[in-house]
């Protein structure tokens, strides 16, 4: 056996894009109605009518939601989770009993077995009892082992590790080093074939679950070899392996009670037979895990803005100032709209992204992806504004709130909880630039080659006539559209109009669609660079996607007999605030301060502006920016804390 390498790996930019780019699924199976909705094309017959889940499936969802209702309401302190920055033992061993750590895995391995949907549902319920506890569950059924052995699993790693996972055994997702975030080229953790065995050498940061879990799906590069390809490849590690150290549990801004951490391996010898999939194969695995995965974040958004509804409904109806409840003042109640317009069209979103997941009849990939990053920045506003709703009493700790005699609302532990959410999982940067690399995906599977540095004047020509077939095809059906028609839609005329919400979506991914066109014609290979362009397209198309869902569930509630009005209401009311921001974010396509920050930027790194930092005191400490994390043996304690 080779001794682990100590070097990290070097990379250019070209090289971890082509890295990336190999680990992302290539092919189109299914319809998909946001890779359409970039394209111009608004495929509303691909969401609506809206898709419904098996009458067994909602009986065996409802059965488990009211089980674990009732242990949320009656075995979570969420105060003691907060003060302890722990969740109690006994609250994870009644987790376990109740079967809330196997929701996703087949009742042939001891699982619930239930579908997206209810999994999401329990989520938001769980996660409104205590963010911490939301995440734990998530993180071991989302991105932990259960399911890409679901995915990519063999029968003999099924059998051996689900019913584990379904009742007694907690796991962790480790991708990220102290090093590598987003970048996964620049991977360092080893694992080097040893006969059956692998061994891993290397450095995790951030584990979520891995102080206390019992297996770990594990990311390590593989050296090239006469009998295998090498690459980055996933393996299922036992989290008690001789060689593993929990060196740190890591304390967060929020999410106190998590249990996360930074995981060393030691010349860790895994068995072949552990390996997930081929080697060279984990980035695509980590990706696809995440497709569906990426559900659970939006999904415990949904639960805190239902929260943060609620608090502010009871709230601003007995704060008065000025002769009248807070919630009668428009300054107020406009953000008290906000809240309440938002959580219904965020649960539209992830219901609606969570049913087509469980179908199986379209690719989700985008729509994850959306969903992800809208209820990650608008579960941070909606919990901002509740805090300044609730005024100086939003900015108190529930503690302290207690302890001299009012009600002990979390409101800003909610908010600190929440935060994460913009960075776990795929930062709303990386979101922005993932969902972009989908939504041009069409241009550049005609016309790539035509800005590809490294392809021939022969693969130019050859591109630029199949670039000219589709264009020539594609760009006329931009012009016009039903969108145009003022009878369009009709169906969505009952009480309230949400028709000219529809012929707005339609009008404006054919916009959306020529403004991208016009951006890659303009910069051409310089495009993947402009990044707060693709952010803005990006965020116009969740907007639209958002439109899309609320206007299909208002529907969908209508039809059911089931608050049809009110949700009208609702769905109309977010309809005109998201068409304020798309407005605006058009408008900012064009018109902004890009290309000026670019130039300051360049004056900050290189220190023209250092005399502005004058007059400060940094408190920060001594230290590195980035912990060392040379390959070798421990030289700290153990802190892993398993739970049984």
């Amino acid at each position: 056996m080779s001794a682990p390498t100590t070097k990290k790996p070097t990379v250019t930019e070209r090289e971890a894009r082509q890295v990336a780019e190999a680990a992302r699924e290539q092919d189109w199976r299914k319809p998909s109605f946001a890779k359409e909705l970039f394209l111009g094309r608004f495929r509303l017959d691909l969401i609506h009518p809206h898709p419904l889940p098996a009458d067994e499936d909602v009986r065996r969802g409802e059965e488990f939601l009211a089980r674990l209702s009732e242990f949320c309401e009656t075995k979570i302190d969420s105060a003691r989770i907060e003060r302890e920055a722990r969740i109690p033992d006994e609250v994870v061993s009644g987790l376990k009993e109740i079967g809330a750590l196997g929701m996703k895995i087949d009742t042939k391995y001891g699982g619930l077995g239930l579908t997206q949907v209810y999994y999401n549902k329990a989520l938001a319920l769980a996660g409104s009892a205590n963010p911490a506890v939301g995440a734990l569950l998530s993180a071991h059924q989302s991105i932990g082992v259960p399911q890409p052995l679901k995915i990519f699993g063999t029968q003999e790693q099924k059998d051996a590790f689900l019913p584990r996972c379904a009742r007694t055994d907690i796991s962790a997702f480790l991708l990220t080093e102290p090093d590598v975030g987003s970048d996964p080229a620049r991977l360092a953790t080893t694992a080097v074939r040893d006969g059956d065995d692998y061994v891993l050498d290397g450095v995790k940061l951030w584990t979520t679950n891995g102080v206390v879990a019992d297996l770990l799906v594990v990311m390590a590069r593989v050296p090239k070899s006469e009998d295998g390809k090498g690459g980055i490849t996933a393996f299922v590690v036992e989290a008690d392996s001789a060689g593993i150290t929990v060196e740190n549990r890591n304390a967060f801004m929020g999410l106190r009670g998590l249990e996360n951490g930074v995981t060393r391996f030691h010349q860790v010898r895994v068995p072949a037979a552990n390996r997930i999939g081929p080697e060279g194969a984990g980035l695509k695995i980590a990706l696809t895990t995440l497709n569906t995965g990426r559900l659970s974040l939006p999904a415990m958004c949904v639960g805190a803005g239902k929260w943060c509804l609620k608090i502010a409904r009871e709230w601003s109806a007995v704060r008065e100032q000025w002769g009248k409840p807070v919630a009668l003042h428009e300054a107020v109640g406009s953000k008290i709209s906000f809240i309440a317009a938002t959580t219904f069209a965020l649960e539209a979103v992830v219901d609606l992204s969570s049913q087509m997941a469980d179908e199986n009849r379209n690719d989700i990939r985008i729509e994850a992806a959306l969903a992800k990053l809208y209820g990650s920045e608008m579960g941070c506003l909606m919990a901002d504004e509740l805090v300044q709703i609730r005024g100086g009493r939003g900015f108190e700790t529930a503690e302290s709130l207690a302890a001299r005699g009012e009600r002990a609302v979390p409101a800003e532990q909610l908010l600190r909880d929440l935060r994460i959410n913009r960075i776990f999982e795929g930062s709303t940067e990386i979101m922005h630039l993932l969902i972009a690399r989908e939504a041009v995906d069409a241009h550049l599977s005609v016309a790539g080659d035509l800005i590809d540095p490294d392809k021939s004047l022969q693969d130019k020509a050859r591109a630029g006539a199949n670039a000219g077939v589709f264009y020539a095809k594609w760009l006329p059906k931009l012009v016009a559209g039903p969108g145009q028609l003022p009878t369009s839609y009709a169906d969505f005329k009952h009480g309230v109009d949400l028709s000219p919400h529809l012929r707005y979506v339609e009008r404006h991914a054919r916009k959306l669609a020529r403004s991208t066109f016009y951006a890659m014609s303009r910069w051409q290979g310089r495009m993947e660079t402009k990044q707060g362009f693709l952010g803005r397209i990006v965020d116009i198309g969740a907007e639209l996607f958002a439109m899309s869902a609320a206007c299909v569930r208002a529907e969908l509630l209508r039809r059911q007999g089931d608050h049809g009005r009110e949700a009208y209401q609702l769905a109309d009311a977010f309809c005109r605030q998201a068409r304020v921001r798309v407005d605006e974010l058009f408008t900012r396509l064009w018109s902004n301060t890009d290309d000026l920050d670019r130039k300051v930027v360049k004056g900050v790194l290189g220190g023209s502006y250092e005399w502005l930092e004058r007059g400060i005191v940094d408190p920060s400490g001594e230290g590195p920016w980035i912990a060392d994390a040379t390959p070798g043996p421990s030289q700290r304690e153990n802190v892993r804390r398993p739970l049984k």
